[in-house]
């Protein structure tokens, strides 16, 4: 088995929907996505549709990472691939996105270290991607199931004086 952690933050959302940081949950997408070439393309809109009216950039940033772990999920897992979005708009105006991708699991090691990649690569590099756009995320692989999950998080905008 396979663990890859950077820090998943220990808030939780309690039964009144108001999470110990103040976090209300306004959305939570459970979908299960087809084993084949479309269901990265199937997880981008279903992440286009949980998150409706958010900036561009953080939309943007959530649709390619949840290409990247779909992507991996159908190259290196096996069916039912699962694709959860969480939502939580904070009282204070930010927002914290949690995208998690599961699998099957995989019936061949992960490899140890991340490989080195020529410049002419075209695939091998989802796995960085995730990480420089999250703010945190993990991947667990194992024979009878992986789990990808990453967060993103956007601070609140100051309002403009009038």
């Amino acid at each position: 088995m396979l663990e890859i952690d950077t820090g998943r933050p220990t808030s939780v959302t309690g039964q009144d929907g108001v999470g110990a940081a103040g976090a209300t949950t306004l959305i939570t997408l459970i979908t299960d996505l087809p084993y084949g070439p479309k269901a990265a393309e199937i997880a981008r809109g279903a992440v286009a549709v949980a998150l409706h009216g958010t900036a561009g950039d953080l939309l943007d940033d959530a649709r390619l990472i949840t290409s990247e772990l779909t992507t991996n999920a159908f190259a290196s897992g096996s069916p039912p691939l699962v694709l959860c979005v969480d939502r939580r708009d904070q009282t204070s105006g930010g927002l914290e996105v949690e995208i998690t991708v599961t699998d099957g699991g995989c019936t061949h090691p992960a490899p140890s270290a991340s490989p080195i990649l020529g410049e002419e690569a075209e695939s091998g590099r989802g796995l960085v991607i995730v990480g420089a756009l999250a703010d945190a995320w993990s991947l667990t692989t194992g024979a009878h199931g992986t789990r990808a999950w990453c967060l993103l998080t956007r601070a609140a905008r100051p309002k403009a004086r009038t």
